[in-house]
């Protein structure tokens, strides 16, 4: 399955990396698309590190196991450089998105030489100016579409205002806001050199 993206997200219990992955699956599918997204279940609790898997390809997917050699790699908490193996089997032709304000040379040294793509945001910046709380998930989101190249940005945001009409059905004041996250964050996501 040459077309075959594994991506592989890593964050904490209540940062909606779970949610994030799975928006991207729909969004994917509603591109015609064949997906997987998947969270690794555990004894997971709010705060506690998680992980979630998506798989996109242009075939039907016929591996259903968890994702050890990833294309792309999500860091929704970059506390979890510190402890969590988040480049293991991350392959040198994809790339790794970061959540993070810290310095090229921090990142570089906590990635343990790693050789591919990085990738930072501030999503807590992005999701603090558009949404006024701190929601990690949709600014990463916007930016692992945008790093990825996935599908065309103009139809993920048409798609996910879609998905978040039904999403927040009895709440569509947040609507607005997590739009608003959405086109910030593919423009403020930036490799790092």
């Amino acid at each position: 399955m040459s077309n075959l993206i594994e991506i592989r997200w890593h964050g904490r219990g209540g940062q909606g990396a779970k949610t994030a992955s799975l928006l991207l699956a729909d969004a994917a599918f509603n591109t015609g698309k064949y997906i997987q997204g998947f969270p690794e279940y555990g004894p997971e609790r709010m705060g506690a590190p998680i992980t979630a898997y998506n798989r996109i390809s242009d075939e039907p997917i016929t591996i259903h196991s968890n994702i050890y050699e990833p294309d792309y790699v999500v860091v929704v908490d970059d506390t979890l450089l510190n402890s969590v193996p988040v480049t293991a089997g991350l392959k040198e032709e994809g790339a790794i998105v970061i959540n993070t304000t810290k310095s090229p040379e921090y990142l570089k040294e906590k990635l343990n030489g790693y050789k591919g793509r990085i990738y930072a945001i501030d999503a807590k910046k992005v999701s603090e100016e558009t949404l006024g709380k701190y929601f990690p998930n949709t600014p990463m989101l916007a930016a692992i579409v945008k790093v990825t190249g996935i599908m065309d940005e103009n139809l993920f945001i048409e798609d996910m205002k879609s998905s978040f009409k039904h999403k927040f059905a009895k709440k569509p004041e947040v609507i607005e806001g997590n739009m608003k996250a959405l086109e910030l964050a593919l423009k403020e996501v930036k490799q790092i050199q």
